[in-house]
């Protein structure tokens, strides 16, 4: 079947491409290696700084020089990956990290590590990140037809990755140094490279690389043209306005609030059991959306994410370790699972020609108030307790779950795949941007233009 035939069909249909092809392991396999070495860094950085004689703050700072340039650059590459090959970015990305992670493993090994000389490599490991990360989005579809089954797997590897990271990264630092955790890192990249390598992409749907010429100012109106289709899509930008809330009033707060919280009141082995029963859910999570199809994917999405109130809630009411742990579990798996329905609408509602720039604001708009909520978790729990804010996190938890569920368009939305098929000869809205018969009510009035 070529790529336009396999479009054509339905995602799911039982005629596309089926999820576990040669092509889609060698993608699963570079995911889950990425996400495994991505895992073990904080723990390289965090002994290997303190080692040489720096502060938590240090740790902090050169963190942060990644997420400031992903966070601000990935727009720019989502307009890099509709120009260019997705893959051949992502490859160059992967190799360009190699080799930072490759120096950073020989400056600790040598024992001359300076500040500035990591955040400068944390700063080009957030631009390359910035450049790979958009192309992801594009390339499930074209890899898999069963686009929640795509989404499903590489959600459970990714899950599983990050239970085992922090544990192969802690016995790396006991048994050899810091520096070999950033050695195994970039081996990471160099096997994710070598996948995406011996990838072989179907060709894109006709129509999809429609940019608007070469030079910086067509490099402007594409990056316009992805705000206005961004702008067009009102289940989207609700979800990420949502979002904003979400991340400063619950998830920023949690993440720091509950570590303090556990490790103060419980020891550190007890932060470990929650931090693992967190992980452990968001696997449960993704099987759950490897089996479960609901019809209106976001609502079914919303409705699960309701679980993640049981983290801070369970923490902030003082129960006890098992309690916490099954909490966290619970809103693992609830967050899981809405991340691979969130996933899987906007590859399959959003036209090929478009879809790395709206995943790339999708990006950008889900993490930009992350640090925000961080940053204000301490003076809330300064001024508040920190387990009031955990439980007022909880709290809104709900609210934004409900939040979701009260917007029509988010509520509302209709899966891909649970569309008429097309006659003979025809090719469906998710290769050509043309909402298909039962897509067009769920649709923006921008979506039925051709293309």
């Amino acid at each position: 079947m070529d790529a336009t035939s396999a479009r054509s069909a339905p995602q799911g249909a039982t005629g596309g491409r089926a999820v576990w092809s040669r092509d889609f392991a060698l993608f699963f396999t570079a995911r889950a290696v990425a996400r495994l070495g991505d895992t073990m860094l904080p723990v390289a950085l965090a002994a290997g700084l303190l080692q040489h004689g720096y502060g938590a703050g240090a740790v902090g700072l050169a963190m942060a020089a990644t997420a400031a340039a992903f966070a601000g650059l990935v727009v720019f590459g989502g307009v890099l990956a509709d120009r260019f090959s997705t893959r051949r970015l992502m490859i160059g990305a992967d190799l360009v990290r190699l080799g930072t992670q490759s120096l950073a493993a020989a400056l600790f090994f040598s024992g001359h590590v300076v500040l500035w000389q990591i955040c400068a490599i944390g700063f080009v490991n957030g631009v390359a990140g910035a450049v790979f990360q958009p192309g992801v989005a594009s390339t499930v579809p074209r890899l898999s037809s069963d686009v929640q089954g795509a989404n499903g797997a590489i959600r459970v590897a990714e899950s599983a990755a990050q239970l085992a990271g922090p544990a192969v990264a802690g016995l790396l630092v006991g048994f050899a140094s810091p520096g070999g955790v950033f050695a195994a890192h970039a081996t990471t990249y160099a096997l994710s490279a070598l996948c995406l390598l011996l990838l072989r992409l179907p060709p894109p749907a006709p129509g999809s690389r429609a940019v608007s010429g070469r030079g910086s100012r067509a490099f402007r109106a594409d990056l316009v043209q992805g705000w206005r289709e961004f702008r067009a899509r009102r289940w989207l930008w609700s979800v990420i306005a949502v979002w904003c809330v979400y991340m400063i009033a619950v998830w920023g707060p949690t993440v720091p609030l509950v570590a303090a919280e556990v490790v103060q009141e419980h020891g550190a082995r007890a932060y470990g059991l929650v931090n693992s029963a967190l992980g452990a859910g968001t696997v449960v999570g993704g099987l759950l959306a490897l089996r479960l199809r609901p019809r209106r994917m976001l609502r079914a999405g919303a409705i699960a994410l309701v679980g993640f109130a049981a983290f801070p809630a369970s923490v902030g009411a003082g129960l006890d370790v098992p309690v916490m742990a099954a909490g966290a579990a619970v809103a693992g798996a609830g967050m899981s699972f809405w991340g691979v329905m969130w996933a899987t609408s906007v590859q399959t509602q959003v036209p090929p020609d478009v879809l790395n720039r709206i995943h790339a604001y999708d990006v950008a708009g889900s993490l930009a108030m992350m640090p925000v909520g961080q940053a204000l978790a301490g003076p809330a729990a300064s001024a508040l307790g920190a387990d009031h804010v955990l439980l007022v996190a909880g709290a809104t938890s709900f609210a934004v779950c409900a939040a979701l569920l009260l917007i029509p368009a988010v509520r509302g939305l209709v899966r891909v795949d649970t569309l008429t098929a097309p006659t003979a000869g025809t090719v469906t809205g998710t290769a050509t941007g043309t909402p298909g018969p039962a897509r067009t009510a769920a649709a923006e009035p921008s979506r039925t233009r051709e293309r």
